[in-house]
């Protein structure tokens, strides 16, 4: 969905033992742990940047290394095309995190809005490479998947982009006041709902991941129910959290987010 932060951060994706220095594709806002420590890589939502989960990031310091993901089009990418289909992002990206020179390193995904559907797909190309799959997906802030795209995804003019932002509040409402903000957005919202609005979901077997689901309980466009209907496309059992606050609801939330990641992954940290 729309941007809620989208202000640059520190790039320190070279930090010593991340396994992944050489990607465009993920961006780092501190120093790396230990090594062998549990990476999570964040997947932004429409619209968005690596450098909304700048606060999450810091939040789970020390102990897990946080990996945002940076879409092509916006930030230190800006001038590459953004991808319009959700498959083109997870494709990449899948082939990226599959050629890791530390495949033996656990690691997890964390997406929100848009960035859930990516991170599920991302996952499902993994396991079809037959790769080593992430240990928990923690889905935020959309339904699950369905085969016909949802109506709020529905978005093609700028008219009805403008109003979605509006509707789903956080901070990334401040850029509709500033016109030439607002036209450096537009190319990655355009490009990004095109690609929910084509996202059809098709079937397959459920994962044999566990899912972490998590939504606000005001959410203006994701139904408690359907979110939770994503623990239906895993095996494993899962975990179901509502938080209070509508589509953004982790911009007043981080802590208590970073602390059921924690909790989620406290098998493979230890």
């Amino acid at each position: 969905m729309a941007s809620s932060k989208s202000t640059a951060g520190t790039n320190t994706a070279g930090a010593a033992g991340t396994g992944v220095t050489e990607s465009p594709w993920f961006r780092q806002f501190g120093p790396a742990a230990d090594s062998g420590g549990l990476q999570l890589f964040c997947f932004p939502h429409a619209g968005g940047a690596a450098s909304a989960y700048v606060p999450l990031s810091r939040a789970l310091a020390p102990d897990i290394d946080v990996h945002a993901v940076q879409y092509p089009g916006r930030q230190d990418r800006r001038l590459e095309a953004p991808a319009t289909s959700i498959v083109a992002l997870a494709e990449p990206l899948a082939a990226e995190l599959a050629a890791r020179p530390d495949p033996g390193r656990p690691y997890a995904f964390f997406g929100h809005s848009m960035g859930a559907a990516v991170a599920y797909e991302t996952a499902r190309q993994l396991v079809g490479r037959t790769a080593p799959a992430p240990v928990r997906l923690f889905l935020s802030g959309r339904g699950a998947p369905t085969p016909t795209p949802p109506r709020t995804d529905q978005l093609h003019d700028d008219a009805s982009l403008v109003a979605a932002i509006r509707r789903l509040g956080g901070t990334g409402g401040r850029f509709l006041e500033d016109p030439e903000l607002l036209e450096m957005i537009l190319p990655a919202l355009r490009a990004d709902y095109r690609a929910l609005s084509g996202y059809h979901w098709v079937p397959g077997p459920p994962l044999d991941i566990p899912f972490t689901v998590l939504v606000g309980d005001t959410d203006p466009v994701v139904a408690v129910p359907d979110a939770a209907d994503w623990l239906q496309q895993s095996a494993v059992h899962g975990d179901f959290r509502t938080f209070p606050g509508g589509h953004f609801y982790l911009d007043a939330s981080t802590t208590e987010v970073a602390d059921v990641v924690r909790g989620a992954l406290s098998g493979a940290l230890a």
